[in-house]
């Protein structure tokens, strides 16, 4: 489709006129990807383009993905020593947050009135979009508004997380990553990245061990709160 093929530019143009912006001007809630929503939303709106043709002029980058993710483990092979000798605690932080974001999203959606259906959607919103995605589907979700929800989680813990984090206080790189990978997957990783590349690799791991631990529990986690609401 030639009246598309602009897409792909236009998005790593607006991205990177983003990022600039935000390191010059150092403000939280100016996020590059924040702001690339912000600008190239109302233009599709503007030009009355749908996305799904947006998006076939720039799937590349989506296709660039996988190997984004992939390279986020050359920090965390950085710091396999420091891994090796904490990986107890780890694991029990990575269980403790993937069974609290499961629970508390999931609990917050029934009090509310919202349908098991809507629930199952919610429940897997703090790990990667593919991961949640899966498990929404597999619970009976909708796996296509578990990416929006995947997406604020990112978003907010992105532009927030690291000031709550300085909020509280929470100066330990190890600490400061794992809770933003916990919680806000890739988009916060990759912020963590920004800021520390230790922050990054901590932030990474706690992006891959709650994705597991978030497919192995969902299935068990999700008909257990159901019978208790119910």
């Amino acid at each position: 489709m030639s009246d598309i093929w602009w897409s792909l530019p236009l998005t790593v143009a607006v991205f990177f006129a983003a990022r600039r912006l935000a390191a010059k001007v150092k403000i939280s809630l100016l996020n590059p990807l924040l702001i690339s929503m912000a600008v190239i939303i109302p233009l599709l709106l503007l030009l009355n383009l749908p996305y799904a043709r947006y998006f076939q002029g720039s799937a590349m980058l989506n296709q660039l993905l996988q190997p984004a993710v992939v390279a986020l483990a050359l920090p965390l092979y950085e710091q396999i020593h420091q891994i090796r000798a904490r990986w107890k605690s780890i694991i029990g932080v990575c269980f403790i947050g993937s069974l609290t974001a499961m629970v508390s999203g999931t609990a917050i959606a029934l009090w509310m009135g919202a349908t098991p259906q809507i629930a199952a959607t919610i429940l897997p919103k703090s790990v990667t979009t593919p991961i949640a995605m899966a498990v929404s589907a597999t619970l009976g979700g909708v796996p296509a508004i578990s990416a929006i929800c995947v997406l604020i989680a990112g978003v907010l813990g992105a532009v927030f997380g690291h000031m709550l984090l300085n909020l509280l206080k929470i100066r330990a790189r190890a600490a400061r990553g794992l809770a933003i990978g916990n919680a806000s997957h890739a988009l916060g990783t990759a912020r963590c990245a920004e800021i520390d590349l230790q922050e990054g690799a901590w932030s990474s791991l706690a992006l891959v061990l709650c994705g597991i631990i978030t497919s192995l529990l969902a299935p068990f986690v999700f008909p257990l709160l159901l019978q208790l609401w119910g």
